[in-house]
């Protein structure tokens, strides 16, 4: 009877026990994260109707919002076959884009490694050992020294002393085979490994952000560089017509100084204008060139090995689906990056937080142990010990303290790096749209300037051609001509490479649902490193 009540009390002391060790298992100290609220505008000012109104015919103007949104190929709304092909090569080979993609490889690994730490280590150290043990240090032997008397009446005598002998042997040898287990776990009490864990994946899903970031960056910067080449090959056409046209120039002087209408300080003035534009035609090769290595470097090819053909710039500024601020939120990857930065520094928090609190730990060991192999495995060869240990800090001096308030003071910075993110966002947006509004208005402008250049030069070589002018004017003219005919080329880059910018603002075709969950980045299977999205 007393026999089972002690083993009803092992067993109910065992329950409670792991009755408490579960209930401890579900606390979890520190701060519980709330995503930050950054308040939006309604509406992005530069492109209210208002911002238009006065604007000249022709003027880009954005999508409305209920229009279809950002895709994930976005380039391709520029209707450039080989933008596309290119923007295609990037995703695949650009090597800046491979080192992020690895860089989140190994964040979802120390999820991985943190995850570790909620199940107990086991370990084992076989041994095998056989020692000899000599003879002469286990056979000596002594035998005893005796001294006797005999006789009768006064007769006396001695008897014999014995001597000490050594008995040799060969020795005995030992065999110790041994398989030891040792088992060691620490239970999360307190919330420190749930918290370092979700720290980890925080991180982890930050690294996927800048990821994306990064691809997004790389591949607005190939678009960029692609207008940008265009542009060199605009302005290129522009010279050689110049150059066509001085040419001509140049014969009419020289015609009409051979009849003597003319003389000859028109005809030096003449070539001087056809050297220069010459000389700046010639220039426009080295930015075409760099524009081009460049783009190689983008797509991970030597730069001389790749090259571009020379074609014009023709494509028009397509309407860009602003949308409105509340949703920039949701479809920045840097935003994304910024917020879970935040989550990560409150994890963290908490992982500190567990300091306060005492430790426990269990350890276990167990195994055989025999001189033969037969008996290894038998009953008597097993050993066991259990064990178990509390710590608990009782004196710091302030250090527990100091790094709580260490790491709340990072993640105040972290939130306000998330509400200059987010501020710095909605700027973006503004100015790349206002930027484009600005200069399809400008390039409107310019072309009125350069129709009414071009007027300018056919009347001043008509006068000349006549005698009623010096042909001085005609280079005044042609002067005026180039130059507004290089300012309509650059605002028709700088439209360009304005739209891809702001397409960038807007976070290309991504959004937040794209961002890996924390049960994503926790699993071991592979990763595509070229982008999913659409």
């Amino acid at each position: 009877m007393a026999t089972r009540h002690r083993r009803q009390g092992v067993r109910t002391t065992a329950g409670l026990a792991l009755t408490a060790m579960v209930l401890l298992a579900g606390c979890r100290v520190g701060p519980k994260y709330v995503a930050p609220n950054a308040p939006a505008p309604p509406e992005f000012k530069e492109s209210a109707p208002a911002a238009y109104s006065a604007a000249p015919e022709g003027t880009w103007r954005p999508a409305n919002p209920q229009d279809a949104a950002l895709k994930g190929k976005w380039w391709e709304m520029f209707h450039e076959p080989e933008l596309n092909g290119l923007e295609e090569q990037l995703n695949i080979n650009n090597q800046n884009i491979a080192q992020y993609f690895q860089n989140f490889m190994a964040a979802r690994a120390l999820v991985r490694e943190a995850k570790s730490s909620y199940y107990p280590t086991l370990t084992t150290d076989p041994s095998y050992s056989r020692q000899h043990t000599p003879g002469t240090l286990r056979n000596a032997v002594t035998t005893g020294t005796t001294t006797g008397t005999t006789g009768t009446g006064t007769g006396t005598g001695t008897g014999t002393t014995g001597t000490t002998g050594v008995a040799t042997s060969s020795g005995s040898t030992s065999t110790v085979l041994s398989l030891p287990f040792d088992v060691s776990w620490e239970p999360d009490l307190w919330g420190k490994i749930r918290n370092t864990v979700r720290e980890y994946q925080n991180a982890a899903q930050v690294s996927a952000a800048d990821l994306e970031n990064e691809r997004l960056t790389e591949q607005a910067d190939l678009a960029e560089y692609y207008f940008e080449l265009r542009g060199q090959d605009a302005l290129q056409a522009l010279y050689t017509q110049t150059i066509e046209a001085d040419r001509n120039a140049l014969k009419l002087t020289q015609a009409l100084y051979e009849t003597g209408i003319d003389n000859d300080e028109s005809v030096a003035q003449a070539e001087i204008t056809l050297r220069n534009a010459e000389e700046a035609g010639t220039g426009i090769a080295t930015n075409r060139a760099i524009y081009e290595h460049a783009i190689a470097t983008l797509i991970g090819k030597p730069a001389s090995s790749f090259s571009l053909p020379v074609k014009g710039l023709a494509t028009p500024v397509p309407a860009i689906p602003v949308g409105v601020p509340s949703q920039l939120l949701q479809r920045r990857p840097d935003i994304a990056a910024a917020e879970r930065t935040m989550s990560e520094a409150n994890a963290l928090i908490g992982v500190e937080k567990a300091a306060y609190y005492p430790n426990l730990s269990l350890t276990g060991g167990g195994g055989m142990e025999s001189s033969t192999i037969t008996t290894l495995f038998s009953v008597p060869a097993l050993f066991w010990s259990v064990g178990s240990s509390v710590s608990e800090t009782i004196f710091d001096a302030g250090l527990r303290r100091a790094t709580v308030a260490q790491y709340t003071a990072q993640y105040n910075t972290d939130n306000a790096a998330y509400r200059q993110t987010v501020l710095t966002a909605f700027q973006q947006v503004e100015d790349y749209i206002a930027t484009l509004r600005v200069s399809s208005a400008q390039i409107s402008q310019q072309e009125q300037a350069v129709k009414s250049a071009q007027r300018y030069l056919d009347i001043a070589t008509t006068r000349y051609e006549t005698g009623l002018d010096p042909y001085l004017n005609v280079i005044s003219a042609q002067t005026t001509l180039l130059s507004d005919q290089q300012t309509q080329v650059t605002l028709r880059v700088s439209e360009m490479t304005a739209a891809v910018q702001l397409v960038q603002a807007l976070g290309g075709g991504w959004d937040v649902s794209q961002l890996p969950s924390a049960a994503k980045v926790t699993s071991s299977g592979a990763v595509r490193q070229v982008s999913t999205t659409p």
